[in-house]
């Protein structure tokens, strides 16, 4: 092939690749930040996906001494409701809280699509409150399974195996982690909200991205419920 027709190659194969990315633009039609949340959520659910695998391989494995969710899960821990037997009612309440949040991270959004700086604060507010209200709740039900003797090494009479201790704690542990640092966040974007930040910006696409974030850890934690507390 001569040296003419390979330049007038290269330059007709420069010529579309200026057109398919246009001039540099993102090929998912995304913001940079965007883009890079969704590779940090992807590569995150491998890390749960594995905690949970290992978990259902270990429970199939000791299925006659795996213990009931049912019983273990089956008091509300606060002193106003000791003695009263309510299986799985308190965790359900720490599931509604994110479900609620979810759903105001969600108006969040649609508010700052809005560029309406006061009706994004109007959302996140509650958002912040559930988040901080399941780290509360799961402080306590934490503290009465100790007090029960659950802990990553022992196991009580109900329990009956550690590994189900060393499960919950490091599943349910690795989860609360991150809901604690998405109530970070979303502390950090009510005040910049408040400041005006993403005015003077042009755009609430923060707010978008931390949503995005906020809604895989609810996500999560349908997942985790299911396995721990439902099955």
């Amino acid at each position: 092939m001569s040296t003419a027709a390979i330049t007038h190659e290269q330059g007709h194969a420069t010529t579309d690749e200026k057109v398919l990315w246009q001039g540099g633009k993102s090929p998912f039609k995304a913001g940079y930040g965007k883009v890079m949340m969704w590779y940090f959520l992807i590569s995150d659910t491998f890390t749960f996906a594995s905690l949970l695998v290992t978990y259902g391989a270990l429970r199939f494995a000791m299925t006659d001494n795996w213990p009931k969710s049912a019983e273990v899960f089956s008091s509300i821990p606060l002193p106003m409701f000791e003695g009263v037997h309510a299986p799985l009612v308190f965790v359900s309440f720490m599931t509604f809280l994110l479900i609620v949040s979810s759903y105001t991270m969600v108006r969040a959004v649609q508010e700052g699509y809005l560029m309406n700086r006061k009706g994004v604060i109007k959302f996140l507010v509650p958002t912040l409150i559930c988040g901080l209200m399941f780290l509360g709740c799961q402080y306590l039900e934490w503290t009465h399974m100790m007090h029960d003797g659950v802990t990553a090494t022992t196991a009580s009479e109900i329990t009956k195996v550690v590994n189900f201790g060393q499960l919950f704690f490091i599943i349910t542990g690795f989860h609360g982690l991150h809901v604690f640092a998405g109530t970070i966040l979303l502390t950090w974007l009510i005040v910049a909200t408040a400041n005006g930040r993403f005015d003077k910006v042009g755009h609430y696409e923060m707010v978008e991205k931390i949503g995005l974030y906020w809604h895989f850890v609810d996500l999560v934690w349908v997942y985790v419920f299911l396995c721990f507390y439902l099955l």
